[in-house]
């Protein structure tokens, strides 16, 4: 009689626990995720003034320019900057989680060395950036160490 009591209680605790339901659904938080399509992670950074967090992606050519330290891109290189807003995360308590999507910027050199630079969604900026800051600030990554 008492393993049977036992298990019913044992039972119900656990069929109760599970049953927590997500009251956050409408706390106005929107989370993009990019998709880096053949471009590989490099590096990130955080800027907890903004409270934003960026991702470099890049090609194999990127990732030589900063390995390299160089000022400018190999020729053929592809960088992008990806910029979130982030958020403290509702199911972990001292986490923070991407949200919504800041900017992409791209830095791309051709074939002869030609240095390009591209910004879409800027939301936090109205004027344009300057082109060759932001060209030496993408060259300011280190590549994190990968086993």
């Amino acid at each position: 009689m008492k393993n049977t009591i036992l298990i019913l209680l044992v039972s119900l605790v656990s069929l109760t626990a599970c049953s927590k339901e997500n009251n956050d659904k409408e706390n106005g938080l929107v989370r993009t995720v990019f998709d880096p399509g053949h471009l590989k992670f490099i590096s990130n950074s955080l800027n907890p003034r903004k409270e934003t967090m960026s991702a470099l992606y890049g090609n194999e050519k990127a990732l030589e320019s900063l390995s390299k330290e160089s000022q400018t891109p190999e020729a053929g290189a592809v960088m992008k900057l990806v910029t979130w807003k982030y958020h403290d995360n509702p199911q972990y308590i001292g986490g923070t989680i991407t949200g919504e999507l800041v900017s992409i910027e791209t830095v791309q050199a051709d074939q002869l060395g030609n240095i390009s630079y591209d910004i879409k969604n800027d939301l936090l900026q109205n004027s344009s950036p300057d082109k060759e800051e932001r060209i030496q600030y993408f060259m300011s990554y280190h590549p994190v160490s990968r086993p």
